[in-house]
């Protein structure tokens, strides 16, 4: 039995990790805590902490982890570069899955964007189209960006110098190189990613839709009976799906 302790408990995504949590045999949720509770009062209760709160305690959850020695799976994005840098450096003392998104299927559109890029060369435009819910606070989503690093990786261009966030005004034709990046805002949309690659007399477009976050929260339990048997080390989803 692997015994977890979630954070963020009361917000949407927390709330779904402890409902879906009764449906893992192997799982047994041992502590929740949200804004203004101390993780240090229960973390030794734990082997596995998952965080989905907000990305400004991210470190700190992620040192306490380091300090106690529990596993850790890291649901939050917008991190800024330095707290990024100081979180990677603590996967030399624990094992860590970090993922911008938790869904099988969306995990399959990561294998599936590379696969179409290698493919189809380099004469289709790249662009990249999200859509969540009023309340997310952070754009572009973790996991568009995390797709524009597919692209650029596989078509060996930088994405510093090649992403563009919307366009407006003139702007001039569109480079070859360039990854298009737009997100959209509104209603209670889960979440909804698309790569295009359009060329001259044909497009294709692959997409992801999320109707329930149950979806994600299922994925990040899944990383977190993993993880616990992994040595200290960096993963993703794609390392606890078997698709590296």
């Amino acid at each position: 039995m692997t015994n977890i302790i979630i954070t963020g408990s009361n917000g949407r995504m927390g709330e779904a990790l402890s409902r879906c949590a009764t449906h893992h045999a192997g799982l047994n949720v041992v502590g929740t805590i949200d804004m203004g509770d101390d993780l240090g009062s229960i973390i030794d209760q734990g082997d596995v902490i998952i965080d989905f709160s907000f990305h400004e305690v991210t470190l700190p959850f992620a040192s306490l982890c380091a300090e106690r020695n529990k596993g850790l799976v890291i649901g939050t994005t917008g991190h800024s570069e330095e707290d990024r840098m100081a979180i990677l450096e603590l996967t030399s003392r624990i094992p860590i899955v970090w993922a911008s998104n938790y869904s099988t299927g969306v995990n399959t559109l990561f294998w599936l964007t590379r696969k179409a890029t290698e493919i189809l060369g380099t004469d289709f435009d790249l662009e990249v189209v999200e859509m969540h819910h009023r309340m997310k606070r952070d754009a572009p989503s973790g996991t568009a960006m995390t797709l524009a690093e597919i692209l650029s990786e596989a078509r060996d261009v930088s994405l510093q110098d090649q992403l563009k966030h919307g366009r407006e005004g003139i702007v001039g034709a569109r480079t070859k190189d360039e990854i298009g990046m737009h997100s959209l805002r509104g209603g209670d949309v889960v979440g909804d990613h698309t790569v295009i690659y359009a060329n001259d007399g044909e497009r294709l477009e692959l997409t992801h839709k999320a109707s329930s976050r149950d979806t994600f929260a299922n994925g990040a339990l899944r990383a977190a009976a993993w993880v616990v048997n992994q040595p200290p080390g960096l993963y993703s989803m794609q390392d606890v799906l078997g698709l590296k």
